[in-house]
C-alpha cells in the first residue's frame, strides 16, 4: 500500500463513520423532540447495533494498520491529514482501552436515562432519575480508569470537553471571576432595580415560532440546512456534517424572552457548526473543536449581541410586529432593561450574564465532588439545594426546578459545564479583538450580521477541529486569553444599566 491509496482509504473509512454518526443522530434528535414517550427501548436497540459496528470499524485490526502507517509516514501529509490521523489514533487508543461490552451497555443506559430525566423532571422526582445517575457516574469514573488511570477521573472528563483544562485550572478561573462578579452582583441588588414586565404576557407558541425564524434569518443562519424543533431542553446537533444542523427550543408562554435567548444560543452553536470548511465534511475535522470554543459562539451570540443596545434597538420593530397587543406601550429601552434584568434565580438556562457563572459553579462543585468521590449521588439534590441558597440566596422549592433542571447529565455529559464559563469569557475576549477591525455597534444597529459572521468565520469557524482549542483561540485573538476582559464588560455595561 502506498501513501496515496492510504489517504483514500483514511477518507473512506471516515465517510462511512460519518454515515453511521448520521443515523446515530437521527436517533437522538428524534428522541428528543418528537418520538412517542414509549420508545425509547426501541431507540435503545438501534443505538447498540450502530455503537458496537462503530466500535468494531474503528478499533479494527485493518483500521490500526491503516493509521499506523500514515502516521509513519507523516511527513509526506498534509496538515489536515496529519490532524486527522492524529486525532483518530488518539481516539481508537482510548476505546480500545474501553471493553466492548461496557461501551455498548453506556450507549444503552444514555437511551434509558434520557427518557427516565424526562419523567423524573415532569414528575419533580429525583429519586426516580437517582439509580441511573449513579450508574451514569460510575460508567464515567471506570471509562476514565480504563484510558487515564494516572490522571484525576474528573480531570479526564474536563480535558474532553475543553483540551488541558484541568481541576486546578478550573478552580483558578471560577475564583478570578467569582472575586469581581459577586461584589458586582451586591451592589446591582442596591440599586434601584429595572422593570421586566414587557417580556412576561401571553405569547402564543405560533407567533413565537415565527419570531424566532425570523431570528435566526437575522443571525445569516441558512434555514435550507438548519431546522428549528422543540424540545424539552434546547440543544444543537449536526446531522452526519456540517450540511445538516439542527436547533431546538422551548417556548414558555408566559415569557417570550426565554425562547428568543435558546434560539440566539443555539443559533450561535449551529453558525459555527455549518461553517467548517467544506473539505473537511464527512471527516474528523467536521464541527467545532471543543466545548468551550462552541459555547463562546453561543453565549457570543445570546449575550454580547442578542442582549446589546445597538441590536435590542433593530429587532424591536419585529417584536412589535409579533406581539403587537402585548408590546403596546413599551419602548425599545423597556426591552433592553428587562432581557438584562439581574436577579438571582433557580434556573440557570433563564438567568441574566451577570449571576450565570454562579449557576455553573453550583454544577462544577458537585460533579466534581462526585468524581472525587466526596459525594454520593444520592445526596446531589440535598447538596445542589444547599449550595443555591450559599451561592445566589435562593430557595430550590422542587427537582424539577433543581437538580433535574439540566438534561446534561442524563446524556453522560460529567464535566461539561464550565465549558458555558469559560465560553462566556472566551466570547468578551474575541469581542474586543473583533472591535478592531469591525464596527460591531453599527452592524447590529443595521441587523447586518455580515462582518460579524465574516470574522469569526475566518478566525474560528473554518478550521473545524483543524488546530487544538489554545491555538485556535490565541491565533485569533493575537495573545493569551484573559478573563479579565468578560469581568471589564460585565462591569461597564451593568453599571451602566443601573447606575452604580
Amino acid at each position: 500500500m502506498n501513501i496515496k491509496e492510504a489517504i483514500s482509504k483514511l477518507y473512506e473509512l471516515q465517510s462511512k463513520l460519518s454515515a453511521y454518526n448520521h443515523a446515530m443522530s437521527l436517533i437522538y434528535y428524534d428522541g428528543a423532540t418528537v418520538a412517542p414517550k414509549k420508545t425509547a427501548r426501541n431507540r435503545a436497540h438501534a443505538l447498540a447495533v450502530l455503537s458496537e459496528e462503530t466500535y468494531k470499524i474503528t478499533t479494527s485490526d485493518e483500521t490500526v494498520a491503516l493509521l499506523e502507517f500514515l502516521d509513519s509516514h507523516r511527513d509526506e501529509l498534509e496538515e489536515k491529514e496529519q490532524r486527522i490521523v492524529y486525532l483518530a489514533i488518539r481516539d481508537i487508543k482510548e476505546m480500545k482501552k474501553i471493553p466492548i461490552e461496557e461501551y455498548i451497555a453506556y450507549q444503552e443506559l444514555l437511551v434509558e436515562a434520557g427518557d427516565t430525566w424526562h419523567k423524573a423532571k415532569e414528575n419533580s422526582d429525583f429519586e426516580l432519575f437517582r439509580p441511573v445517575l449513579e450508574q451514569i457516574f460510575e460508567f464515567n469514573k471506570k471509562i476514565a480508569a480504563y484510558c487515564a488511570p494516572e490522571v484525576h477521573p474528573y480531570d479526564y472528563w474536563l480535558d474532553k470537553y475543553e483540551k488541558g483544562l484541568t481541576i486546578e485550572k478550573c478552580d483558578e478561573f471560577f475564583a478570578t471571576l467569582k472575586d469581581r462578579i459577586v461584589p458586582l452582583i451586591k451592589r446591582i441588588g442596591k440599586a434601584e432595580q429595572v422593570d421586566d414586565s414587557c417580556i412576561h404576557g401571553d405569547f402564543d407558541e405560533a407567533s413565537q415560532e415565527k419570531f424566532s425564524l425570523e431570528l435566526m434569518k437575522i443571525m445569516g443562519i441558512d434555514l435550507g440546512i438548519c431546522g428549528l424543533g422543540t424540545t424539552e431542553h434546547p440543544f444543537t446537533t449536526s446531522i452526519g456534517s456540517h450540511h445538516d444542523v439542527r436547533i431546538t427550543t422551548h417556548y414558555q408562554r408566559d415569557n417570550f424572552a426565554s425562547s428568543m435567548f435558546s434560539v440566539i444560543h443555539e443559533g450561535g452553536h449551529a453558525l459555527y457548526d455549518m461553517n467548517s470548511d467544506d473539505e473537511y465534511a464527512y471527516t474528523f475535522l467536521d464541527g467545532g473543536v471543543s466545548m468551550g470554543i462552541h459555547e463562546s459562539q453561543s453565549r457570543f451570540y445570546e449575550n454580547l449581541l442578542g442582549r446589546s443596545e445597538a441590536y435590542v434597538n433593530y429587532v424591536f420593530p419585529k417584536v412589535c410586529e409579533c406581539f403587537p397587543e402585548q408590546m403596546k406601550g413599551y419602548t425599545a429601552n423597556d426591552l433592553y432593561k428587562a432581557i438584562n434584568l439581574v436577579t438571582p434565580s433557580l434556573i440557570r438556562t433563564e438567568s441574566d450574564e451577570v449571576t450565570y457563572c454562579l449557576h455553573v459553579m453550583v454544577r462544577y462543585e458537585l460533579e466534581k465532588r462526585v468524581m472525587s468521590g466526596e459525594l454520593e449521588v444520592k445526596d446531589l439534590a440535598t447538596e445542589w439545594n444547599k449550595l443555591y441558597l450559599e451561592y445566589l440566596g435562593v430557595e430550590v422549592p422542587c427537582d424539577r426546578e433543581g437538580v433535574l433542571q439540566d438534561s446534561h447529565w442524563s446524556g453522560g455529559s460529567v464535566g461539561y459545564f464550565p465549558s458555558y464559563a469559560l465560553g462566556s469569557a472566551y466570547g468578551a475576549h474575541l469581542l474586543h479583538k473583533m472591535r478592531e477591525s469591525v464596527d460591531v455597534e453599527k452592524c447590529l444597529a443595521e441587523g447586518n450580521f455580515n462582518p460579524i459572521n465574516e470574522w469569526n468565520r475566518e478566525h474560528i469557524w473554518k478550521y473545524g477541529c483543524l488546530k487544538n482549542p489554545d491555538e485556535l483561540l490565541r491565533n485569533a485573538l493575537g495573545e493569551e486569553f484573559d478573563p479579565m476582559h468578560f469581568i471589564k464588560y460585565l462591569e461597564e455595561k451593568y453599571s451602566k444599566i443601573y447606575n452604580i
